[in-house]
């Protein structure tokens, strides 16, 4: 009943879209957490074009690789123990290395297979990385490690790039250029926010993720004000209609109450589905490609939208929860959270419709 419709022409047009943003930046496509939702081996068939792959876990990459993709696929987060690391050697996979047991594994490591090697730097995300004063140590231990290809990439991850004009995130940028400043190899710094709002992070590689799936990294923002187009459209169909009296309830709570002769639709989609507890009432969703509004509480399975104002609607009508016609930023406002959230949260019971 339920689904998640993915658009693959869409996801190729927000590629384009970031080379135009980045045309001298090669891309990394960040396919983790299933492509954000979106079923991560189709997507990296329509994101093909992209220069290379990168996903948080290994797990994730022996997936790609399985499904038979062979590009470039960089672990965000590295490997934790040798086992980790012969499988990553196994599948040709580029590290990220954010701490000295990393290194360690490196050093101890006595096979043929050469890894190329991604150098976090901590230049005040505060998470993962080495921090200013441990990477003169670290750099070291690497031009001594005989396990590495040469030049290592260098990187970093900003905190706050979706504020455009934000002090902190020029002082990780001005600590980023500090501390690389004649280091050979290639760089990376920007995610999807950093890429758009600020310039001086579009280095030899950029990292997009969110808005390769058409959504704005910016509060306030769709994805369509920055030229891209929702990849995901999450759908369901109504299942029931019923006819209410003025100061009847809807829903566990009776949070809702009707404040006239209502028509009130019921719809096959809860937050076992993904689509959150505390949506707020008024949220828009579209019956029949016409807007309505959530009317109560969302209970695991079902959720109820105020149809009065419609032409008839019927079991069995289209109804679309976010996507095209309702952009998830919006939704996610009314939920209280980011959009990143909530398509994360589409639940393995929804089936994705890649098209």
């Amino acid at each position: 009943m339920i689904r998640a419709v993915v658009d693959t022409a869409a996801l190729r047009h927000n590629l384009t879209r970031v080379r135009e943003i980045a045309p001298n930046s090669r891309v990394l496509a960040v396919l983790k957490a299933n492509a954000y939702g979106h079923g991560m081996v189709a997507v990296a068939s329509a994101l093909a074009g992209a220069d290379g792959f990168a996903v948080a876990r290994l797990g994730e990459a022996l997936a790609l690789r399985a499904a038979g993709h062979s590009q470039r696929i960089v672990l965000l987060e590295g490997v934790q123990g040798a086992e980790q690391l012969r499988e990553a050697a196994g599948s040709g996979f580029e590290l990220v290395v954010h701490e000295p047991g990393q290194i360690a594994l490196l050093e101890a490591w006595r096979g043929a297979h050469l890894f190329r090697i991604w150098l976090k730097i901590d230049t005040g995300m505060g998470r993962l990385g080495f921090r200013p004063g441990e990477l003169p140590a670290a750099l070291e231990r690497l031009a001594d490690c005989k396990a590495i290809m040469r030049p290592i990439a260098l990187m970093t991850h900003l905190a706050e790039a979706e504020l455009k004009d934000n002090e902190r995130t020029r002082a990780q940028l001005e600590c980023f250029e500090r501390l690389t400043a004649g280091l050979a190899g290639e760089r990376s710094i920007a995610n999807s926010a950093g890429m758009i709002g600020w310039p001086s992070t579009r280095t030899e590689w950029v990292r997009p993720g969110l808005m390769l799936y058409g959504i704005s990294p910016f509060a306030g923002s769709t994805g369509a004000d920055l030229g891209l187009r929702p990849a995901m459209t999450l759908e369901s169909r109504v299942i029931a209609v019923r006819e209410l009296a003025d100061g009847d309830r809807v829903g566990y709570g009776g949070v809702w109450t009707a404040r006239r002769a209502t028509r009130i639709a019921v719809v096959a989609a809860g937050y076992g589905d993904g689509y959150m507890r505390n949506t707020a009432s008024g949220t828009p969703v579209l019956v029949n490609a016409r807007q309505a509004r959530l009317a109560g509480r969302v209970s695991m399975d079902m959720l109820t939208i105020d149809v009065t104002d419609l032409p008839q609607v019927a079991i069995g009508d289209p109804v679309v929860l976010w996507g095209s016609g309702v952009p998830v930023e919006i939704v996610a406002a009314a939920a209280g959270t980011i959009p990143y959230e909530l398509v994360c949260r589409v639940s393995e019971r929804v089936h994705i419709d890649v098209r």
